[in-house]
């Protein structure tokens, strides 16, 4: 995959961001070039353990998680593995896309109900 083109991956729940990704069921995954989408598709994340999930979104090449609430630990092992992830995310799938496209998604809207106040930088904290 060339530096111009990601894939993105939202978890999904009745077209909206899934509220916790650990027992997420659907993954909605859309490559971009330059910010297009060129590409997309739903795959069913079946696997029970954190681990093998980790490692079914880097075979699937994911570049970033954009989802609600997410373990430390889950943080932990996408982040070993390469993956940006952009938690508390919360709204309709859709608009949650082109708002990361667009580069709105820090706005209020789009953050989760109730959360910490922890930013990304601060889940790796023991």
């Amino acid at each position: 995959m060339d530096s111009s083109s990601k894939k993105i991956a939202i978890p999904i729940w009745e077209g909206r961001v899934s509220p916790v990704f650990d027992a997420a069921s659907t993954l909605m995954v859309c490559q971009l070039r330059d910010k297009n989408e060129i590409a997309r598709f739903e795959t069913c994340l079946d696997e029970k353990f954190l681990t093998r999930r980790a490692s079914r979104l880097e075979g699937l090449g994911i570049d970033t998680l954009i989802c609600g609430a997410i373990s430390r630990l889950f943080h932990n092992l996408l982040a070993d593995a390469g993956i940006e992830v952009i938690s508390w995310v919360s709204g309709a799938a859709e608009e949650v896309l082109k708002a990361y496209l667009d580069g709105t998604l820090s706005q209020p809207k789009f953050s989760m109900p109730g959360r910490r106040g922890a930013k990304d930088s601060d889940e790796g904290r023991q």
